[in-house]
């Protein structure tokens, strides 16, 4: 039996790294940016019909949530208008589709962690963005699932774990958002989870089965919450263990509102997802995001 063909946009992403690590027994296509232009539908179906993936997991996203904001064409195109040509591709050739999206569909006032069947009210344009991606997809495809996930990090690309690494080095202070909160998720955590959610299924027939099966929203990320100010000071604290100096002690980080820090998009102040739904229909344990952070510093090195 032949290793089914997985599309895999985004692989020099933090997710698209993660999987590309963790998925056995697949043969991956992995298109750089210059071979696969989302921003160009006619691209996309040229791509598919060329390659003819057996599947198709999508976590490439026009991720800069401040410059949406007045670069919303580009936004739309890759967030939403890309998704539901990737969903109607993947619905006529008959495979399965997985699609990443974001807490930020939300608008954060609900005080308690958002359910998939919450109602979305996204305050920027890259949550509208990603909003309109998940209904395309949802539309045109019934075999997807969509991922929501939040505060992604990892040890490639940009993140606020990074940052925080980096200036909690060269700084005496660093003043950190302390009232919105979620939970930070490491994008290895995401990569084992869908290699769990796709279990053994190794053909094309199986793995579009599965995914027709349980197809619909789920929330993803890492068990518990904090806000940005507590988790900068719990990396600061790890810093040492990593063999990195700083000058800084966790009481050199203060604690700020959002609103002594502007920013061009508006953030929600409560990221929180339940994760419930993942848990009973896949058997998924999450790790908290402490034990995730503790084994991503860890393992920083090999990084």
């Amino acid at each position: 039996m032949s290793r089914p063909r997985v599309l895999l946009t985004g692989a020099a992403g933090q997710v698209g790294q993660a999987l590309a690590r963790r998925l056995d027994g697949v043969d991956l296509i992995t298109p750089a940016r210059t071979e696969l232009d989302l921003g160009d539908p006619a691209a996309i179906v040229r791509y598919l019909h060329q390659t003819r993936p057996d599947l198709i997991i999508n976590p490439a996203a026009y991720t800069d949530v401040d410059k949406a904001e007045s670069h919303s064409e580009a936004a739309m195109a890759i967030n939403a208008l890309a998704p539901r040509v990737l969903a109607r591709l993947a619905q006529d050739h008959g495979i399965g589709l997985i699609h990443f999206s974001t807490d930020y569909v939300f608008d954060g006032a609900r005080p308690e962690p958002y359910v998939e069947t919450d109602a979305t009210a996204p305050l920027n344009v890259y949550g509208r963005s990603k909003r309109d991606g998940e209904v395309a997809v949802l539309e045109e495809c019934e075999a997807a699932w969509i991922l929501r996930t939040s505060w992604i990090y990892s040890a490639h690309g940009s993140n606020f774990l990074k940052t925080v690494l980096r200036l909690a080095q060269q700084r005496k202070q660093l003043n950190i958002v302390a009232d919105q909160w979620g939970a930070p998720t490491w994008a290895r955590t995401i990569a084992d989870a869908v290699a769990h959610m796709l279990g053994h299924a190794h053909e094309r027939t199986a793995l579009t089965s599965r995914i027709r099966q349980t197809r619909g929203l789920y929330h993803l990320t890492a068990g518990g919450a904090t806000n940005w100010h507590d988790y900068a000071c719990h990396i600061v604290r790890a810093m040492p263990a990593m063999g990195l100096q700083t000058p800084l002690t966790a009481a050199d980080v203060l604690p700020i509102p959002a609103a002594a820090y502007p920013t061009a998009a508006a953030r929600p102040r409560n990221s929180r997802l339940c994760t419930d739904k993942l848990t009973r229909t896949f058997g998924i344990s999450l790790p908290t995001w402490e034990q995730a952070l503790q084994e991503c510093l860890g393992d920083f090195d090999q990084a």
